[in-house]
């Protein structure tokens, strides 16, 4: 039995090395543009050239999704650095890591005395990212209450924080991203319509390396050599 399960898992390591053989022959060199590894003719290299075109462009708001681990926040971060912006702050949020009860102060800010624990002034993450990018991670799990005053802030490109009086201008990019179906979430009413076609002005899918088997040779060239930097090691390649 344990020769048989021995033979087994050699056939199937076997299969597996002819594959990406077959895979590292047909592909072409691994290309980089930021910190977005593709082959050539990868699915993805097409969104990557869709995204260095928005880059150039002075893009309102865009709109990622894909699977958890496609790479959104690399996508954001690339896009914001090949951008008009780039000199700009590039600000990131998780929205599904706050409180609703906290998430509306991280983006807007507070002034001093509007709740409890509002001690000081606060300036918001819309405010900080003024002139660059906000990139708004996770946006299918924002509060539904909160979207409405999202999309103001957004069409206006004016808030105010929470316990004030005075509006401020800001001037931001959005990228926003989820892995989840929005489109869903509209039809079930637990995101608003009207929020979603403002922020899907331009979308961008990254499909799941399932479906891009063709950057499997690209990327584990780039692992070895960024790890073999890291820890001073002369590995320039793997083992079959």
């Amino acid at each position: 039995l344990k020769t048989i399960e021995n033979a087994v898992k050699h056939k199937n390591l076997s299969e597996k090395v002819e594959t990406l053989t077959e895979l590292t022959k047909r592909s072409p060199e691994p290309m980089q543009t930021g910190g977005v590894v593709t082959a050539g003719d990868s699915p993805l290299q097409k969104t990557l050239e869709m995204a260095q075109m928005v880059a150039q462009s002075d893009f309102s708001c865009l709109f990622i999704t894909g699977e958890s681990g496609t790479g959104k926040e690399l996508f954001a971060r690339t896009i914001h650095d090949m951008g008009q912006r780039a000199d700009k702050p590039f600000v990131e949020v998780n929205c599904s890591a706050l409180p609703a009860t906290l998430i509306e102060s991280e983006l807007f800010g507070h002034v001093k005395g509007a709740f409890t624990d509002a001690k000081d002034n606060k300036i918001g993450l819309f405010e900080m990212a003024n002139g660059g990018t906000l990139f708004l991670d996770e946006i299918g799990d924002m509060d539904f209450g909160l979207q409405a005053k999202l999309l103001k802030v957004i069409e206006d490109q004016r808030l105010r924080r929470v316990g004030g009086t005075k509006d401020i201008k800001v001037d931001v990019a959005i990228i926003a991203a989820t892995n989840q179906d929005v489109r869903k979430n509209v039809a079930d009413k637990t995101f608003r319509e009207d929020l979603y076609y403002r922020l899907n002005v331009i979308p961008l899918f990254l499909p799941p390396l399932r479906e891009r088997m063709e950057d499997i040779p690209a990327l584990a060239e780039h692992f070895v050599g960024f790890f073999a930097r890291k820890f001073g090691k002369s590995i320039t390649s793997f083992s079959k």
